[in-house]
């Protein structure tokens, strides 16, 4: 039996001296409960964290978590 996935978006656009302190936030803020979700529901759970600052910035993982958001997307930087 296949284990179904689960994938939970966390989109934040903060101030942005502080976009790598927030991904770190809510990274550690979800864990408790994509492991609840796990035990609860059997599947695979994955947090997302999409954190872009005010004025565009991210961080040097974005483009690690972007690629796990299935479909077609594309990351142009200006």
């Amino acid at each position: 039996m296949m284990m179904m996935m689960m994938m939970m978006m966390i989109i934040i656009i903060p101030e942005d001296r502080n976009v790598i302190k927030k991904e770190a936030e809510k990274i550690l803020k979800y864990k408790h409960l994509t492991i609840e979700i796990q035990c609860m529901w059997n599947v695979k759970t994955k947090v997302i964290p999409v954190i872009i600052g005010a004025t565009g910035t991210i961080s040097k993982s974005f483009r690690k978590y972007a690629n796990n958001i299935p479909g077609n997307h594309e990351i142009k930087e200006l």
